[in-house]
């Protein structure tokens, strides 16, 4: 039961009753007799539970104020790939399996030395003067799939007419097509292909509802400016990944 406390009210009159504000209309209240306790009751209630909610971490919550935070930045990603498991089709297994691997090849280099590469720009300048660059591969193929799944679920947030397969297509062909081999190509068109209804989609992330879009807005939001940085730091330290 989601109950604002701030709103408690202390009711006085020969006895003493808490009424509590809830903020989803009860279906009936039932008060007991004076100098009792008078308790709101809600018959059925269901809360909202997003699959934001279900994250361990959010990119909204990933700390960028010193460079970004490598395990933080990990974890979020960690979250988003799970994301795939709600388009319902083993297609994606592909996406999730790139993804996976970047992000242990990235988890790897920062075990090493986690105070070292505590920061993705600690963790690239530090690998940049060796002759492997794993890990900063990783990132860089890593950061160019949560670009393609940002612009994805961008265009699908500000088009609510466009259906998903279309939204991952026109993302893909921005992203990750021009990367891709004519091999790979094909693999990611079917999975393009097998995207869910849009609305179906929304239901399994918590909903089509103010609570789900607003939790999504945030976390897409701060993935965006994440990439961004990433970007930026590449585009500045182009020895990073050259060669790559």
């Amino acid at each position: 039961m989601e109950i604002d406390n701030a709103n408690q009210k202390l009711l006085s009159g020969g006895g003493s009753c808490i009424m509590y504000k809830i903020k989803t209309p009860p279906r009936y209240i039932k008060h007991l007799d004076r100098g009792a306790w008078c308790f709101t009751l809600l018959a059925t209630y269901k809360p909202i539970m997003t699959f934001f909610d279900t994250l361990s971490r959010s990119y909204a919550d990933v700390d960028t104020s010193n460079g970004i935070d490598t395990d933080q930045f990990l974890e979020a990603s960690t979250g988003l790939v799970k994301m795939f498991d709600l388009l319902g089709s083993s297609a994606f297994s592909v996406v999730q399996s790139d993804m996976n691997g970047n992000i242990k090849k990235i988890r790897d280099r920062y075990l090493t030395n986690p105070t070292a590469n505590n920061t993705l720009q600690n963790l690239c300048a530090n690998e940049a003067g060796e002759k492997k660059r794993t890990a900063t591969e990783g990132l860089l193929w890593l950061t160019r799939g949560l670009d393609f799944t940002a612009q994805a679920l961008r265009r699908s947030l500000d088009n609510p007419s466009e259906e998903l397969n279309v939204s991952f297509t026109k993302s893909y062909e921005n992203t990750l097509r021009k990367f891709h081999s004519f091999v790979v190509r094909p693999v990611f068109g079917l999975a393009m292909k097998a995207c869910p209804y849009r609305k179906d989609f929304l239901e399994k992330l918590g909903g089509d509802n103010e609570t789900t879009k607003s939790q999504m807005e945030a976390w897409l939001s701060a993935l965006e400016k994440i990439v961004a940085e990433i970007n930026a730091l590449f585009q500045s330290h182009p020895q990073y990944i050259k060669g790559m």
